[in-house]
């Protein structure tokens, strides 16, 4: 069932979690044992990530080095698959350029259509840890808007050999992710969101936000893109922060801001035991605000702590 379909159908606020695929080297198991403590919530839907290859340079002889390309978390195409075979719930694989040629990219949604996965989320996917910037593949895609639009010319049936006739046309529901502090590239608010409008414009069916901390930061971001004219439905991301470092290396890494009232707090902890009880206690207070203004769906980062979103959910009103 896709997306925007268990949205129009809800008559309360969804719920929905967003999971990283095992590392290589772990098996299946690994995930289940996270999903598990989450599936009693009975989520509309998961979200599986997607990290980009590496590349990284081993030794190939005394005076030479081989470059070699190597994916730390391989496998979304059938994590999502399993998913959906053992709790019955649908996936959301996240889908990004970097690292994928356009060739690749249509094989991949290929093989999504096939295991009957209807659901993607359209990134453009950050810069590779060895890069300053974000570089696409030589035959790849340089921004989120054109893999998306790939991914409804598939729709509509058109495939990269344009001689292909009667060709199977895939039914993709298409999310995207919108920026409530801004995306740290862009040069301004007003430019992000009409960067996210011409998103929508190409048929992008609904939003997904960047995590936050500050909820009125939320409402404003989903009040300015109704004035300029995005109509579908924008979910929250949310996060529960549980160490005393990711007051730091959360605004560093995903260019967002932690409101004072909380990391004031955090502060006067002494443990990150105290920390993350204070990091819930501001996760619930988030999750029924944004469930009293009616949002569609709160959607959890999980980012293997799943019993501190657990015990979140089974708590808000």
């Amino acid at each position: 069932m896709k997306v925007i379909d268990h949205i129009k159908d809800a008559k309360n606020t969804l719920i929905s979690f967003e999971i990283l695929p095992p590392v290589k080297g772990k098996g299946i198991q690994s995930l289940f044992n996270l999903l598990d403590p989450l599936m009693e919530f009975k989520p509309a839907f998961v979200n599986v990530t997607y990290h980009r290859s590496e590349h990284i340079y081993k030794k190939a002889s005394e005076n030479s080095f081989q470059k070699v390309i190597v994916r730390k978390r391989p496998g979304t195409e059938a994590i999502c698959a399993a998913i959906m075979h053992k709790y019955d719930v649908d996936t959301v694989p996240h889908l990004i350029c970097g690292g994928f040629s356009i060739n690749e990219t249509e094989d991949a949604l290929i093989n999504l259509h096939y295991l009957g996965i209807d659901n993607v989320l359209v990134l453009r996917g950050d810069a590779a840890k060895n890069e300053s910037s974000f570089e696409p593949e030589p035959d790849g895609h340089k921004f989120a808007i054109d893999l998306l639009e790939q991914v409804v010319r598939l729709n509509h049936g058109m495939y990269m050999e344009a001689d292909l006739k009667n060709s199977a046309r895939t039914k993709f529901c298409i999310g995207v992710a919108g920026y409530p502090e801004k995306h740290f590239e862009a040069p301004n608010m007003q430019s992000d969101l009409q960067y996210l409008k011409n998103k929508v414009d190409a048929g992008a069916d609904y939003i997904v936000t960047q995590m936050f901390f500050d909820n009125e930061k939320y409402f404003n971001f989903v009040k300015n893109c109704r004035e300029i004219g995005i109509q579908v439905p924008i979910i929250p991301g949310l996060k529960p922060i549980y160490t005393r470092k990711q007051l730091t290396l959360l605004p560093k890494t995903f260019h967002i801001d932690i409101p004072l009232a909380l990391s004031s707090e955090m502060n006067k902890c002494q443990t990150d035991a105290q920390v993350a009880e204070l990091g819930a206690e501001w996760l619930l207070h988030q999750s029924n605000e944004l469930k009293r203004a009616g949002v569609p769906v709160l959607h959890y980062y999980t980012l293997g702590r799943p019993e501190i979103v657990a015990n979140v959910v089974r708590q808000v009103i």
